[in-house]
């Protein structure tokens, strides 16, 4: 963690040459290179990022909890703002990011490409050869089943397509659902769409078609191909009949289906080898994962995606020395400790012929597919996803034939429609920058102060990285608001003394006894309205409550007031985070003001509505040192 002040000010450091966003700026330490590195989501913040501290002493980070898309870094760019130095994404495809190729650093020459598997780093090689994407330790994906109600009703574990369907017709002839699970995410439409077509998929055509796909641009775009993807569909339209598919199904999610398959109700159902890992572990359960099916044992497939993909700013080509430390960092990260560190527990295999990482007993079944190298990387767009989960759910109501659905899958993506995300709200007149300085960032402030103007409450308090990026003068639309937060939480309010208001401070900013910190990384400094507080900076990454006012006033101990509250609790609480729990009362009255069907987006909507800008921000505090 930081030892000066001027580490803190470099708190939220995204964008630094923004018109209008002058602000506080970072002092520099000698001898040290400034990193600022985008999450993709804050489990990267459960073991890699205080381990990349460690690991680099003369390196500055800043890490910054952003968006999974990459539509959230074309709208920073497009405002004219910089490209942070390192990039994740999850959700991610070779067309999603090709209008950011100028942008990103071409790792095709570096040593650390050399380690990867040339069948998966492929996948992220441009037409001119280009390589601007790394894939990060693996996700693996297929059926989980249940092994105690094979062994019960004497069912043979699945080799083959065939045999998958004669196992669900036995359970459904005992009364257990055979095969089902969360329909209503996107994802899992995707990937059972694509899952029962692996091997087409990866046939010379399919493989020419995604390479055509992949590089496609949005003056050029590129539907299905009439030689693989009617397949698909016709493929689809069978498993969904195969597994006896019923239409009020297509709304379940995943805790309407994990339960019932735990208690064996359900004997198989789509999900991860980390899904599989952790039913073992928690629930004491005897699960395995078993692959997509083909006709035979030798066509079976799992369906595997990186944890992120990871891409630098071509504009780190200009400082040799941050070039470097980034290349040194990028080793970190691909070696085998660094990707136990992102994977933070979860079974995963890795995309690095150099890293070994130990498979799981639950992934038995898959070795065979693993050890011939039958792992698919699942194509994984944005508009993909989202056309997945529109032609699959009408596919499982019976509204589409198989011919529908591909006809339907392809004007989609050849002509996309508008959404009302895309509606602009409001035309903001004045930029507030993201950048941390002695008095907090006034993007933070100025988002919490609007949010608190539209509830009406005297204070509010945000915590646990409230926002991921500047507020930029121009039009925003309902999506680019929502992109201001780093991420939709639930909304408390309720009346509490301001002595109550005192504990909860110190549960956000103090350490605690047994040494537990909740300010992991110095945007974890909660945001306040209608209430400043005091710090101290401890010199080691911790800080320590001094004073709190209201208004300019001494927060009375006695006095009631109206208090909005919103965060990410898991953050902060759990053992792998913070490990810092809410004191129990304070934690009880709180979940009794829950505001229910009303989150952090609404409330910023409301707030929105009613300034009709994000208003000025304020100075909620003081950093002393």
């Amino acid at each position: 963690m930081r030892k000066q002040l001027t580490a803190l000010i470099l708190m939220l450091v995204m964008l630094l040459c923004i018109t209008g966003c002058d602000g506080p700026q970072p002092t520099a330490k000698p001898g040290n290179v400034e990193i600022t590195m985008y999450l993709w989501d804050k489990s990267m913040t459960k073991e890699l990022t205080p381990w990349l501290e460690k690991q680099f002493p003369d390196i500055r980070f800043t890490f910054v909890v952003g968006y999974n898309t990459m539509a959230y870094y074309t709208d920073l760019t497009d405002r004219g703002a910089d490209m942070p130095d390192i990039i994740t994404c999850r959700r991610f495809s070779l067309n999603d990011a090709a209008h950011m190729s100028d942008q990103l650093l071409d790792l095709s020459q570096t040593e650390i490409v050399g380690t990867f598997y040339s069948s998966y780093i492929e996948n992220n090689r441009e037409t001119d050869g280009a390589i601007r994407w790394l894939p990060m330790c693996a996700e693996v994906d297929g059926y989980l089943a249940n092994l105690d109600l094979f062994s019960s009703y004497n069912v043979p574990i699945p080799t083959n397509y065939a045999e998958f369907v004669e196992a669900i017709n036995t359970f459904e002839a005992e009364g257990i659902t055979g095969f089902t699970t969360d329909w209503n995410a996107d994802y899992t439409c995707l990937e059972t769409m694509q899952g029962v077509s692996i091997p087409q998929l990866m046939s010379l055509e399919g493989t020419m078609w995604r390479r055509e796909y992949e590089s496609a641009t949005n003056d050029s775009r590129v539907g299905l191909d009439d030689k693989v993807w009617p397949g698909v569909f016709r493929r689809y339209e069978q498993f969904l009949k195969d597994i006896r598919m019923q239409p009020e199904e297509a709304s379940q999610v995943w805790n309407s289906v994990s339960g019932p398959f735990r208690e064996g109700k359900i004997a198989m159902m789509r999900g991860t080898a980390n899904d599989c890992v952790i039913t073992n572990k928690l629930f004491g359960m005897n699960c395995a994962m078993l692959p997509y099916f083909g006709e035979t044992s030798q066509d079976n497939w799992i369906l595997t995606y990186p944890m992120c993909q990871l891409a630098v700013a071509e504009h780190v080509s200009r400082d040799e020395a941050k070039q470097a430390a980034i290349m040194r960092v990028l080793d970190a990260i691909f070696s085998e400790e660094g990707q136990r560190r992102l994977a933070s527990g979860a079974a995963v295999l890795s995309y690095n012929r150099t890293v070994n990482i130990e498979m799981d007993d639950a992934l038995r079944y898959v070795a065979d597919c693993i050890e011939s190298n039958h792992m698919y990387m699942r194509l994984a767009s944005t508009e993909i996803f989202t056309i997945s989960r529109n032609v699959a759910q009408k596919m499982m109501s019976g509204e589409y034939s198989a011919q529908q659905a591909y006809d339907a899958f392809n004007e989609q993506l050849i002509t996309p429609k508008p959404s009302a995300d895309d509606e602009v709200l409001i035309t903001q007149e004045t930029a507030y920058p993201y950048t941390f300085g002695e008095h907090g960032s006034p993007a933070a402030s100025s988002l919490l102060n609007t949010m608190r103007t539209g509830t009406g409450d005297e204070i509010a308090i945000g915590y646990s990285n409230v926002v991921s990026s500047p507020i930029f003068t121009g039009d925003y639309t309902l999506q680019q608001l929502k992109w201001l937060m780093t991420f939709k939480t639930v909304v408390y309010r309720g009346q509490y003394t301001g002595s109550e208001v005192r504990r909860i401070m110190d549960w956000l900013v103090n350490v605690k006894p047994d040494g537990s910190n909740p300010v992991r990384h110095y945007n974890n400094i909660p945001v306040t309205s209608g209430m400043e507080y005091t710090v101290t900076d401890n010199g080691d990454g911790t800080y320590t409550l001094v004073d709190i006012t209201v208004n300019g006033k001494p927060l009375e101990d006695d006095t009631v007031y109206e208090v909005l509250l919103l965060g990410e609790d898991s953050y902060l609480e759990d053992k792998l985070y913070c490990n810092c729990p809410m004191p129990e009362d304070l934690k009880a009255k709180r979940e009794e003001q829950h505001v229910s069907g009303y989150n952090s987006y609404d409330c910023m909507l409301d707030g929105v509505k009613a300034c009709g800008q994000l208003i000025e921000p304020t100075d909620y505090v003081t950093v002393l040192h």
